[in-house]
């Protein structure tokens, strides 16, 4: 189920939209240490776990740089797409580790293959839910938003749970709830 959501190129289209949206709300805002103008500054990344016919636009970080001189800081906006510094797309990352001992052993072992995520990378993409990202500033102040809790043992399969929709719509919503730590700033 979830591999057939992570080859649809709608997805990532959508993902890249949201990220376009996030980039213009921080290029409105200014630097957030001189209140300067804000240019383009994308990089180029080599984002793993996405469909081969994606265009080249999927594997930019969309950034941002301060104008001033003496400044010129880079402003990274949140993302929809990558979970920080991971090879591997934020969709990828967080479909394989929703998938717990309920799913169906084919489904997850056929999503590894698909990925090319070896045993143990998942297992430490699952430790840093629990250990790292459950104890979080972010977890502890974001997880008041939600109307049910959300176990920390739970996640992310129980975030994901938590939003409306199908499984694309439910990865989509989860993703934005997470942009905020995809960026040096945030409050991991």
């Amino acid at each position: 189920m979830y591999q057939s959501v992570l080859t649809d190129v709608r997805l990532f289209e959508l993902l890249l939209r949201v990220d376009q949206d996030l980039a213009r709300t921080t290029q409105a805002e200014g630097c957030r240490w001189c209140g300067g103008r804000l240019d383009r500054s994308d990089y180029a990344r080599k984002p793993r776990g996405t469909p081969a016919e994606l265009g080249a636009e999927h594997a930019v970080r969309l950034s941002l740089c301060c104008a001033a001189e003496g400044c010129r800081r880079r402003n990274t906006p949140a993302s929809a797409r990558f979970l920080g510094r991971r090879v591997y797309v934020g969709a990828a990352i967080v479909a394989i580790t929703a998938l717990r001992a309920g799913a169906q052993r084919d489904e997850a072992r056929a999503l590894r293959a698909w990925l090319g995520v070896s045993g143990r990378t998942l297992a430490r993409w699952r430790r840093w839910w629990r250990d790292v990202f459950a104890v979080s500033a972010f977890w502890r102040n974001a997880r008041g938003r939600l109307r049910t809790p959300v176990p920390d043992r739970a996640l992310p399969g129980g975030l994901l749970r938590r939003f409306a929709g199908d499984l694309e719509d439910r990865l989509i919503a989860g993703l934005r709830f997470l942009a905020p730590i995809t960026t040096a700033t945030g409050v991991m």
